[in-house]
């Protein structure tokens, strides 16, 4: 494409020498002034090229390595890094491929023990749970990511995987090789696109505006618990269950928010931070019904753990009116920001 831009330019540049000598040019251009007008078009095309990039920077799929790790942090590896990491084959059938389900492929990708040796297991976690762009999330203990080679693969057959066909980056599991873990994980838990990697469940943190909040501050609001179906399904019990939490307006008030302001809820997953998909509730939903932070469950009040989308998830009661009780419940729950 540059190649041709540059001899476009510079076809260009000919046809306006032309041009001239219509005009009643006498001489042709010499071999050195051809060699000058070329190089003009090739920098002039490379200074578009540039500013094209400067515009539309390529935007490089990270991945986010969260929770209970070792060091606590929160640590995102680039996709070069990735890259480097990216140094294992898996030979097996795609459980997504329904055209050709025998069809075995070369995935090339980063064992999740890796990350783990790399990151390190506190004591006490057993799971890990992969979060995609979508809010899609699954969960495999660690025993079985230590035991067989499960990677996140970056390339299938030598070729970057297509978003249509779970890339960047696919969750894979050797099927092939493990025919075992079909009945453990099944098609379901090949996840597409994966964008966080959560160790255990992370702790509570909820920004609104410049405030932070844990689940000790959290706490000190007034409880208020939910019997209800979750409006989501991955985890949680098909029944109705006790869902335990403070309401969003508390949560606004202990931030000094006014209450007239609508807001918008973001969590860990991508497509949440998208204006296009972002949830927002208005001041009278926050007001007049219970919207609630759940971050306990059941009876005895366990905490919502990553698998289930905690530690925070949004919770919509069904005292709200049908337009809000529509809304989507927010996985993840991570950010409350106000809009007047």
């Amino acid at each position: 494409m540059i190649v041709l831009n540059i001899w476009k330019n510079l076809a260009l540049v000919s046809l306006g020498i032309a041009i001239v000598c219509l005009g009643g040019c006498t001489k042709k251009p010499t071999n050195a002034q051809l060699e000058v007008w070329r190089k003009e078009a090739s920098d002039s095309n490379a200074e578009i090229l540039a500013d094209k990039a400067k515009k539309n920077p390529q935007r490089q799929w990270n991945l986010v390595i969260q929770g209970e790790t070792a060091n606590g942090k929160s640590e995102t590896l680039s996709w070069p890094e990735l890259l480097k990491l990216a140094t294992t084959d898996v030979n097996t059938i795609d459980a997504n491929n329904i055209v050709n389900p025998n069809q075995v492929f070369k995935f090339q990708g980063i064992p999740v023990s890796t990350l783990l040796k790399n990151f390190g297991i506190l004591p006490g976690v057993t799971e890990i749970t992969f979060v995609c762009y979508d809010a899609y999330q699954v969960t495999v203990t660690i025993q079985d990511l230590l035991t067989y080679p499960i990677i996140l693969a970056l390339a299938k057959d030598n070729k970057p995987i297509q978003r249509d066909q779970g890339g960047p980056i696919y969750l894979i599991f050797p099927y092939t090789k493990y025919p075992q873990l079909k009945q453990k994980y099944n098609e379901g838990f090949w996840a597409f696109y994966v964008t966080h990697v959560i160790f255990g469940t992370e702790k509570t943190q909820v920004r609104v505006s410049n405030r932070q909040f844990n689940l000790a501050d959290l706490d000190q609001l007034p409880q208020v618990t939910l019997n209800q179906n979750v409006g989501y399904r991955v985890w949680w019990p098909s029944s109705k269950v006790k869902l335990h939490g403070v309401r969003v307006k508390d949560v606004l008030s202990l931030a000094g928010i006014k209450p007239q302001s609508s807001v918008v809820i973001t969590g860990k997953p991508e497509i949440y931070r998208k204006s296009s998909e972002a949830i927002k509730l208005a001041s009278t939903e926050i007001r007049d019904c219970n919207i609630i932070l759940a971050t306990r469950w059941g009876e005895d009040k366990q905490p919502i753990s990553a698998k289930m989308g905690g530690p925070v998830t949004l919770a919509i009661g069904d005292d709200c009116q049908s337009k809000t009780k529509n809304q989507r419940w927010v996985t993840f729950v991570e950010e409350l920001t106000p809009q007047l």
